[in-house]
């Protein structure tokens, strides 16, 4: 059949299994837009500003399995659309960023709503095009679709400029179904000699840990992870991202690691002997001082992406591959061995972490006549029985979300990791929402991050968005006042905030329910309230206490056994 370039993409779309896009019209891509609206199968969501759509998308794919959609105009759409677009890069979530173009006569010309976007992405994306020929689309499309989802995945751009989509020329379209590129092979299998060695290397270890990171989540691998462990029985910490990728409630896990992690995975780390590294990328806010990181350990690498490996550590047993498969290999391994670790030894180790664990580094004041932030956390996970889907924005109440909701499943917890983005909590929670209707969604943010993207309460209501939002608002951008107390003499430069607006007014003239919570004793009786409206959204505004800070934290320049602790821990 013969189709314009607009029909090509949205026949593409439903070809591809695309239901769900996230968008916002403009001159440049309104040939799109009309194809849009002829058509039921492909779900459009009206963002209200373009950052909103890429967080919407990136959230519907880290909980949905599928690439995240986005369609936004040339110029100030694509600017709009890049903070999101980096963040996804930073943490590899699988997306296709659709952008309109100027006509290709005037593209270089300065002309009305242009912009360089494939320089201005190139930096923050897997990869883009510019397609300047309609026939190429469909082909270029498959192409983005298979750099977005395979090996190590990440946003990739198309650039379209308008003529390309002109409902008046055709060509002959047919489904690509496959694509091949010389110069993209991901890697999937792991060397198996290094897998041997590996497992050698583990079974001879008196201190071994693993360290797991966002590649188990997005490698689907956390069943086979959670089986090396328990067979192995030997401890497991995560990263912020890697959060879910075992169960949090296991005996066998630690908690996270790094700035803010428990002092039980900080010190086991410091002290291991063989660390096992999973899907991980050693972040500078896991490693602390590189030079005393896990200063007496040889370190086993898994990682997809061989740019990874040894990239800021270097590792003695580098496997790169699907971390799902290279897991599944050891396990086999494992099993057809007659060796196995030194039980005795193993027996001390456990020991040891037990009088790390014994020092409670998360304690808080219970008694407190103010609302303690954890507090609130604690009784949303208990309240949600631990299912719920939940999505952060950053600062403070980032770090009290991954330290207190307890993840016992991955791909439960979405939050901005490597790019750090404020305003990603609400628009993540929205493309959340989407791909699984029938869950518990929540969105825990600050007053400073939720003011960045607000407006897309007025995107929940559209849609029917019954998320709950849980506002941690102590009237301060959180992490900021609490560095300038620690590192800058209690200086609180630009960090408070004086101006808020009534939220619950807020709320409710978007067309939603807003409570206001001030006493400790309302904080359960709150969330049970809003959980129980399942078709309302509803935003809880928990007055906290302004002083709190987040414990344990490792300073820049530290080490992982030099924490600063919570006043309420007692080092044992």
């Amino acid at each position: 059949m013969e189709l314009s370039g607009a029909e090509i993409l949205v026949q593409f779309l439903k070809d591809e299994g695309v239901e769900c896009v996230f968008g916002y019209p403009g001159g440049s891509v309104l040939h799109i837009y009309d194809e849009l609206y002829k058509q039921e199968d492909i779900k459009h969501i009206l963002v209200r500003h373009e950052q909103a759509a890429a967080h919407a998308a990136d959230g519907y794919a880290r909980t949905s399995g599928k690439a995240g959609v986005v369609l936004v105009t040339s110029g100030p759409g694509v600017t709009n659309a890049v903070t999101g677009i980096a963040t996804a890069y930073m943490d590899s979530i699988p997306m296709v960023a659709i952008t309109g173009q100027v006509p290709t006569a005037v593209i270089g010309s300065d002309a009305f709503q242009e912009v360089d976007t494939v320089g201005i992405t190139r930096p923050c994306s897997k990869h883009n095009f510019l397609v300047k020929d309609v026939r190429e689309l469909a082909v270029t499309l498959k192409k983005a679709f298979h750099l977005a989802t395979t090996g190590r995945p990440g946003p990739v751009v198309v650039d379209i400029p308008k003529d390309v989509t002109d409902p008046n020329v055709k060509v002959p379209y047919s489904y690509p179904e496959t694509v091949s590129m010389r110069s993209y092979n991901p890697k999937v299998r792991g060397n198996a000699r290094q897998i041997r060695r590996a497992v050698e290397l583990i079974l001879s270890a008196r201190r071994p840990v693993i360290y797991s990171g966002g590649g188990v989540i997005l490698g689907r691998a956390a069943s086979s992870l959670t089986e090396l462990t328990r067979l192995l029985n030997i401890p497991i910490t995560s990263t912020l991202m890697g959060l879910g990728g075992y169960p949090a409630t296991d005996r066998q896990f630690l908690g996270m690691l790094g700035m803010h992690g428990t002092y039980e995975a900080n010190m086991a780390m410091h002290e291991c002997d063989v660390l096992i590294a999973v899907g991980a990328r050693f972040d500078d806010r896991v490693t602390g001082k590189i030079e005393q990181f896990c200063p007496h350990a040889k370190i086993v690498h898994i990682d997809i992406d061989p740019a990874s490996i040894s990239k800021t550590v270097k590792v003695d047993v580098p496997i790169v591959g699907d971390v799902d498969s290279v897991l599944t290999e050891m396990l086999q391994f494992l099993r057809g061995t007659e060796s196995s670790m030194n039980q005795a030894e193993l027996q001390q180790w456990w020991e040891l972490i037990d009088t790390w664990r014994a020092t409670d580094c998360l304690a808080y004041d219970r008694d407190s006549e103010l609302i303690k932030p954890q507090f609130v956390v604690e009784k949303l996970w208990e309240i949600t029985g631990g299912g719920a889907f939940v999505s952060t924005d950053v600062g403070q109440h980032q770090m009290w979300a991954a330290q207190f909701y307890r993840f016992d499943n991955p791909s439960r917890f979405v939050t901005s990791g490597g790019l750090g983005t404020m305003g990603f909590g609400l628009p993540a929670a929205m493309g959340i929402q989407l791909a699984n209707p029938e869950s518990d969604v929540v969105c825990i943010t600050g007053e400073g991050s939720i003011q960045m993207c607000i407006q897309e309460l007025s995107t929940c209501f559209q849609y029917m968005l019954p998320l709950k939002i849980v506002n941690l608002n102590n009237r301060y951008l959180g992490m900021v006042r609490q560095w300038q107390e620690f590192f800058y003499g209690s200086r609180y430069s630009h960090s408070y905030m004086d101006a808020l607006p009534d939220f619950v007014k807020l709320a409710e003239s978007y067309g939603h329910v807003g409570v206001r919570i001030e006493n400790p004793a309302d904080v359960e009786d709150a969330l049970r309230d809003a959980f129980a409206l399942k078709e309302r959204l509803v935003f809880l505004d928990f007055i906290t206490d302004q002083t709190e800070n987040v414990y344990p934290m490792i300073a820049a320049g530290k080490a992982h056994h030099e924490m600063e602790m919570s006043p309420k821990s007692v080092l044992i």
